[in-house]
């Protein structure tokens, strides 16, 4: 049965030992094929910190006109993303990017898909201040949570500075790095099931390491490299979106784009950071036409020359190959007043 993410009895953060770095923690037991999650250390874990970050997490208060949570783009009902190209926020506004899952979102090394944010903390305040997105000042939202009771009492018994916008970063952190699956035939075929990978999957994953290319930027186990890459999406508009370059303000980096975590691609879509790719098999078709093409494509973009019988593997592969089997499912929580 899935594993509800809020399981902290079931989540063992630990002191660093021996063989982990000094002056780490770690979320430890998290599903077959995961890596243990780091945690900093001035955030540590705690349920009651989870359970508030939680509840923030729902509460659409914290947008200007308290109308979009962070869980209005990401909704656990659809694969913790939004099925749509462009997501909505305050007054209707649309984002510029397609919104990424936050499934597992505690592997990634920085966030975004241009890399602007080193830290789930760091990448929490983003959104909030965003005109197009939940459209808040720091100083605002920290008034407003002050005037509910529920919430103040929370901040006061967690954080020694009680309200703050980084208090409320980081319980929305710790709560999103609960949000955790695995277990998928891949995970499992590499726990020692030889079985599990039986069939059409068995040969897409042969495909998916092997002719399509899929594992040099896709890693087997996190399933990304932690790069940022030029594949050439978006091109049909006319109008490139800069990607890492926006934070870099390097020429070469123009289109590059983080490499996303592929579990549970299937309740993902639309795909890629604009959305333009509905389904996998147009994802599938358009790497086996070697990407948009463009001066900073990535070398490792190449015509694939896949059959139609080698494109249905592979996409039997990254539907159901990769589909976790411990998912979490989490319920809208009852708000402070």
């Amino acid at each position: 049965m899935p594993r509800s993410p809020l399981c902290i009895a079931g989540i063992l953060v630990l002191l660093a030992t021996a063989r982990l770095p000094a002056q780490s923690t770690y979320v430890s037991e998290v599903p077959l094929g995961i890596d243990w999650i780091i945690v900093p250390d001035d955030n540590r874990m705690s349920r009651e910190k989870v359970e508030l970050g939680k509840q923030l997490f729902f509460d659409p208060r914290l947008s200007g006109d308290q109308t979009v949570s962070c869980a209005t783009c990401h909704n656990p009902n659809q694969g913790w993303a939004d099925n749509r190209r462009f997501s909505e926020g305050v007054r209707g506004a649309k984002t510029s990017r397609n919104v990424p899952s936050i499934v597992n979102v505690g592997l990634h090394r920085t966030f975004f898909w241009d890399g602007r944010a080193a830290s789930l903390e760091e990448q929490a305040l983003f959104p909030l201040e965003n005109r197009d997105e939940m459209d808040i000042r720091l100083d605002q939202l920290e008034k407003r949570l002050r005037n509910i009771a529920g919430y103040r009492r929370q901040f006061d018994t967690l954080f020694s500075d009680g309200v703050t916008a980084k208090n409320v970063a980081r319980a929305l952190a710790a709560f999103q790095r609960t949000i955790v699956a695995g277990e998928t035939p891949y995970d499992r075929f590499r726990g020692g099931h030889a079985n599990a990978l039986e069939g059409e999957i068995g040969v897409g994953s042969g495909l998916f390491f092997g002719k399509a290319h899929c594992g040099n930027c896709h890693i087997a186990k996190v399933y990304t490299d932690h790069q940022f890459h030029n594949i050439g999406s978006g091109l049909e508009t006319g109008q490139q979106d800069r990607g890492l370059a926006q934070h870099t303000g390097r020429q070469e980096d123009v289109g590059k784009f983080r490499t996303p975590l592929l579990r549970d691609l299937a309740l993902t879509a639309p795909y890629f950071h604009d959305g333009s790719k509905g389904t996998l098999e147009e994802v599938v078709d358009f790497y086996n036409e070697g990407g948009g093409k463009n001066p900073n494509l990535d070398p490792h973009i190449v015509p694939l020359q896949l059959t139609a019988a080698e494109k249905q593997a592979l996409v039997t592969f990254l539907r159901e190959g990769l589909r976790s089997r411990d998912y979490p499912h989490v319920e809208k929580p009852p708000l402070p007043k």
